[in-house]
């Protein structure tokens, strides 16, 4: 304004001042809700402020644990993920991201950011901790899976027994290495336990189609057809 005042200009300037100060008050009420832990309110008032402020990484990163909270965590990566190319070095957004799609089973690409994580700090003490748990687990499945690919059934359900024992924590990895394992005793024509052990996995994923197909194979090595 001082620079060129005219009419046009000082418009501009008070209306672009307003729409700051409403933003602040946003923010603040944003990072009150998060504090009472009222995380949906806190999310609705954030989207309002990154609809205008696209950039702020600080934000996304709070928009993101808000969705970590609310039980969403595949919303929160993509925030993460603005976050981590909108900061430099920014190894908690990896770390989180690696951790998030570890938890929902999806173990390549969990390492492939604890990766990220560990070219931007090799001594990042948790994504190290992290590298470690997933690559071992990813090593025994990859192996596991070329065993069914060979035909060598005995060997992939050994292998899968290896993935419930190194992660017995995060329940997908077991109800997976389960169905795996259904599908080696269903080739190997083991019937009885492959339909002990398909039914268990049914009971937690009634439409797993995996599990109802090896179970319809295991059903017809014994006759019965009705089932």
């Amino acid at each position: 304004l001082k620079s060129n005042p005219s009419n046009n200009e000082e418009k501009e300037a008070q209306a672009q001042l307003t729409k700051s100060d409403e933003l602040q008050r946003l923010h603040s009420q944003a990072l009150s809700a998060y504090q009472q832990e009222d995380y949906e309110a806190a999310i609705s008032l954030l989207d309002e402020i990154l609809a205008v402020c696209v950039w702020d990484a600080e934000l996304r990163e709070l928009r993101a644990e808000c969705f970590i909270k609310e039980g969403e965590p595949s919303k929160a990566i993509s925030d993460l993920k603005a976050a981590a190319k909108l900061k430099n070095d920014n190894t908690e957004a990896f770390y989180k991201i690696s951790r998030i799609y570890y938890q929902l089973g999806d173990h390549e690409l969990s390492l492939s950011e604890v990766r990220e994580c560990l070219k931007l700090d090799q001594d990042h003490k948790q994504c190290f901790s992290l590298y470690k748990q997933v690559k071992k687990l990813n090593k025994q499945i990859e192996s596991a899976e070329e065993f069914i690919r060979e035909g060598r059934y005995e060997d992939a359900i050994s292998k899968y027994d290896s993935v419930m024992k190194t992660e017995p924590e995060v329940p997908i990895y077991s109800t997976r290495a389960k169905e795996r394992i259904c599908h080696c005793l269903s080739k190997n024509q083991q019937a009885t336990e492959a339909i002990k052990l398909c039914s268990e996995v049914l009971q937690l994923e009634p439409a797993n189609v995996n599990a109802l197909k090896d179970r319809a194979e295991a059903y017809l090595l014994e006759d019965m057809y009705e089932e």
